[in-house]
């Protein structure tokens, strides 16, 4: 799975402890033997038990970031994380839209596992400006209603519905999900044709800090080597499930530590 040599941007906040964000995303893109990037919009102070405070980067300089990247160097996908304020969002549209950037993840964070609110309602507006040049949006289930103004899912038919209405809100593709359900891990792909299922045998383990983060840099590295979308995500879960089998006996932190992303490479 992993054909390497693929540019991978990261656009997303800082995680000082290593588990989410930047740091996260750049451990991803390597484990797929990808040359990661990294364009901060944003700094946190959190660890495995919470973030304790965030510091947004101003919009011209995330998009000085990311202009300086394609300057130099051909992206092959970019992953969307944390942005931070509602200008960086319209900062960062603009940029990529500039520089024809391909091969756009969104992972439109609002809330982070911990509970704590990186962006919430007010961001649900700016994020969707940038719906039209992702190829792929992968929201969980909060962040899913909360993009489209309410609502919730208890099940399938509740994650086709949240599809559906963000597809109508111009997001081509769109990823929701599920690992807040009970029973094993599905997450629902919509392509804007029909829906692709995806399951894995839900792992029993503290150490979820980042898998989303994980999971969207995951799908972006893989279509930065030209795999289609659903090889991409149903790879990306994959490996996703067998870092948090590794993660379940490694203990970082007091709290809920990561998963280990270089499981297929350290034994």
């Amino acid at each position: 799975m992993r054909a390497g040599g693929a540019k991978i941007l990261s656009i997303a906040g800082s995680d000082p402890s290593g588990g989410a964000g930047i740091q996260a995303d750049l451990k991803t893109f390597a484990a797929f033997g990808c040359y990661g990037m990294a364009a901060i919009s944003a700094l946190t102070a959190q660890n495995t038990l919470g973030v304790q405070a965030v510091s947004v980067v101003p919009a011209d300089f995330v998009a000085k970031q990311i202009e300086s990247v394609f300057a130099d160097i051909a992206v092959d996908a970019v992953k969307i994380g944390m942005v931070g304020a509602p200008e960086n969002a319209t900062a960062i549209a603009e940029a990529l839209s500039r520089a024809k950037a391909q091969n756009i993840v969104l992972d439109p964070v609002l809330v982070a596992t911990s509970g704590h609110e990186l962006g919430g309602d007010v961001m649900a507006a700016p994020l969707r400006k940038i719906f039209s040049l992702a190829r792929v949006v992968t929201p969980n289930l909060i962040e899913a209603a909360r993009l489209v103004g309410g609502g919730e899912a208890r099940g399938l038919e509740d994650m086709r519905n949240l599809a559906l209405r963000l597809h109508a809100l111009g997001a081509p593709t769109v990823l929701v999900k599920g690992g807040h359900l009970d029973g094993d891990a599905l997450d629902l792909l919509y392509d804007g044709a029909q829906f692709h299922e995806f399951t894995a045998p839900r792992v029993p383990t503290r150490n979820t800090h980042g898998t989303g983060c994980a999971l969207s840099s995951a799908i972006a590295a893989l279509l930065g080597q030209g795999f289609l979308l659903a090889e991409a995500v149903g790879g990306a879960k994959a490996w996703l499930t067998r870092a948090l089998q590794a993660g379940a006996e490694i203990h970082i932190g007091a709290g809920h530590g990561p998963p280990h992303h270089f499981c297929d490479l350290w034994t």
